[in-house]
């Protein structure tokens, strides 16, 4: 990886970390220490870190990782939901 890219990497990922909360919660169970089985997506209305995942997404594939854009108008239980993100445990029909 040349430099300059993993400058861009590295770029993209602090902009991440400041714009992007942690989902605090990743389990269809309420217990303690549950399995963390929910799959996070982000919102259609997240315009901007939709395009930041393209700018990854363009420098990881041009290095030769395959990656896959996945719409669903029904993510699954949602277990967590911000301004940009849902996390949901997938349905069984849910695409993942």
């Amino acid at each position: 990886m040349f430099p300059q890219e993993q400058d861009a990497l590295d770029a993209i990922y602090k902009w991440f970390k400041a714009n992007l909360k942690v989902p605090d919660r990743l389990t269809i169970s309420p217990r303690p220490h549950r399995k963390k089985q929910a799959i996070s997506w982000f919102k259609s209305t997240a315009a901007v870190h939709i395009q930041k995942m393209q700018e990854y997404r363009r420098l990881i594939e041009s290095h030769g990782v395959a990656v896959e854009m996945i719409k669903t108008e029904r993510p699954g239980y949602i277990v967590y939901e911000d301004e940009h993100q849902v996390a949901a445990y997938p349905f069984a029909d849910t695409q993942t």
